[in-house]
């Protein structure tokens, strides 16, 4: 147990280490700790780490979709469903059905279904490597979410796929079974998925303690994952799905410090468990090889088939992406007109509207639903049309496919009496490694020849700016409402009502300048000394605590207020 509780200790940190270390060297931090773990795995006198692929896939997996999923913007995945529908849903199935006849073609023993089933384990990539590169080198917004979207759901396909092909080793299922069960699964999933999101988020909004509700959402994966996987669904997409909906609804259902604490304690989680996952991967790798022995298939001889497998993903994921960039373009042609078309509904429904504006039908909420309708409807038109994915989007996305943790995982699930079976572990490992690698150390280099940038710094800024005024000029509206009451019912004074408003005008024009100087690197004369007015009230309080003149709870409040105006004097 002691040995168990210091392996947990130095792995947590090296995960912390290598994550720092990863951007100073220009590569991922999976790539780091990959490396790192197969250096440790042949230190002599370093125990065996043995851990149940179930758990990994049960206990480990949940978590790490949940948290990836809880931050991605539904209407940007919205957007790109046609893209990350391809890529994880049809891209899988192909790569599984042709890495499968490969399989059986090079290994005459092992049976097609196990060679398909295989084909579904080394079938989806990983995006944890390519999103932190891409981000970090700033790739556009559609590509990250693609990305991201992709390693999203395609484990839930993957692992679909390997359950069908598993049964139908022993003959259990035919053609037609494999897609009535995977309509099934994902239909029972996302039915599962949306109704654990959406009752979680109900019963956290009713909490008025952070702590409980960031408890709460610690098991919002695994109230999604298990009954999902006990209706034999798709216990990974219906994660996925409560992920999903959680992000969504948590902005306005939950409140700010909920919203903060989920951010701050999911991303720590994201970042120990998944980089804690390559630095096993790594870890294991010495172990894998001694499982193989040379009957029928040596070490050598497994590693030239992975190798082969990992050329042949790679070919079929760049013939991929040519019918898939063709469609994209297609449907940013076919939206050109439709923006013009919508442009002109949307004026006549106006001039409709002036006409007659007592008319029954028009009341005030349904004119509001009406116009979100129509704005939601113009921007993902004007999105589909300008945020269009060339051939070097494509390019980049055809070079992001690195396998990783479900790759792992689902490799060692595969039934004990499958012929070849430990030279198939290999296998897959060989090529998580080879991808992770070669992909994990030449995607920047790709990305910079290919001149594949996102939108400036200084476009991103105005569009914030814009955001910001026109959420101020709402504020500002309301306080300028001649109706406005206290709770009280007397009216609000005047005098006030006109700092609040110059106040927050002044504040939003700060936020402006301190990001027009983050680019330059310069620190606006404003903040520099507001700084060094908050690092004296920091000294003071640090005196304060020492002193023991103000009772904790005094000490606690000041400190949790003067933390907040640090963190933001330290940026947005």
């Amino acid at each position: 147990m002691e040995t168990i509780a210091l392996l947990l200790v130095v792995g947590v940190l090296l995960v912390v280490g290598g994550a720092w270390l990863a951007p100073r060297l220009g590569v991922a931090a999976p790539v780091v700790l990959l490396l790192v773990g197969i250096g440790c795995s042949y230190v002599p006198g370093i125990p065996e780490v043995e851990i149940e692929p179930e758990l990994i896939l049960a206990i480990v997996l949940p978590p790490i979709l949940y948290s990836a999923a809880v931050n991605v913007p539904v209407t940007d995945f919205r957007r790109n469903l046609r893209a990350i529908t391809g890529l994880s849903v049809l891209l899988v199935g192909i790569s599984t059905v042709v890495v499968g006849f490969l399989l059986h073609l090079l290994l005459p023993a092992l049976p097609l279904a196990a060679a398909f089933a295989l084909g579904a384990v080394v079938s989806p990539p990983d995006a944890v490597a390519a999103t932190s590169i891409g981000k970090r080198l700033g790739l556009p917004p559609r590509l990250v979410t693609v990305l991201e979207g992709e390693g999203l759901v395609n484990d839930a396909t993957a692992l679909v796929l390997l359950r069908s092909a598993v049964a139908a080793i022993g003959g259990g299922i035919s053609f037609g079974g494999i897609a009535a069960d995977f309509g099934y699964a994902v239909v029972a999933a996302i039915g599962i998925g949306l109704a654990v999101g959406l009752g979680t988020v109900w019963v956290r909004s009713r909490l008025d303690q952070p702590t409980l509700t960031t408890a709460i959402s610690f098991v919002v994966p695994f109230l999604a994952f298990f009954p999902a996987e006990a209706a034999n669904a798709s216990g990974v997409l219906s994660v996925v799905v409560a992920g999903l909906v959680t992000g969504y609804r948590s902005a306005r259902h939950l409140s700010a410090q909920d919203r903060i604490s989920e951010r701050l304690n999911w991303r720590t989680i994201q970042l120990l468990l998944e980089n804690g996952v390559f630095l096993l991967m790594g870890y294991q790798i010495a172990s894998v090889i001694d499982a193989v022995s040379d009957d029928h298939l040596s070490v050598a001889a497994a590693v030239g088939v992975g190798a082969v497998v990992t050329v042949v993903l790679l070919v079929v994921r760049m013939a991929f992406m040519v019918p898939l960039v063709a469609s994209l373009r297609r449907e940013q042609r076919r939206a050109v007109g439709r923006a013009e078309q919508h442009g002109r509904r949307a004026a006549a429904f106006a001039a409709v509207v002036e006409r007659h504006p007592d008319h029954p039908r028009f009341t005030p909420e349904r004119l509001a639903q009406a116009e979100r309708r129509i704005a939601r409807r113009g921007a993902d038109l004007d999105f589909l049309r300008d945020e269009g994915l060339g051939l070097r989007g494509g390019a980049v996305l055809a070079w992001s496919g690195m396998r990783g943790v479900v790759t792992l995982a689902a490799a060692q699930t595969l039934p004990s009496d499958v012929p070849l079976r430990p030279q198939l572990i290999l296998v897959a490992f060989t090529v998580a490694l080879l991808t992770l690698l070669g992909y994990g150390t030449t995607l920047p280099l790709v990305i910079r020849r290919l001149g594949v940038r996102g939108p400036d710094r200084e476009t991103a800024n105005r569009e914030v700016d814009e955001l910001l005024s026109e959420i101020v000029d709402a504020g500002a509206a309301q306080l300028a409402n001649p109706e406005l009451r206290r709770s009280s019912g007397e009216p609000f004074d005047a005098g006030l009502v006109a700092d609040l408003t110059t106040a927050r005008r002044r504040m939003a024009d700060t936020m402006a300048t301190n990001r027009a100087a983050v680019g330059t690197g310069e620190v606006p004369a404003r903040q520099e000394l507001y700084r060094v007015m908050l690092a004296a009230e920091e000294a003071a309080l640090l005196d304060a605590r020492a002193s023991g003149q103000y009772s904790s709870h005094a000490i606690e409040r000041a400190q949790t207020m003067l933390d907040s105006e640090l963190a933001r004097s330290g940026g947005e």
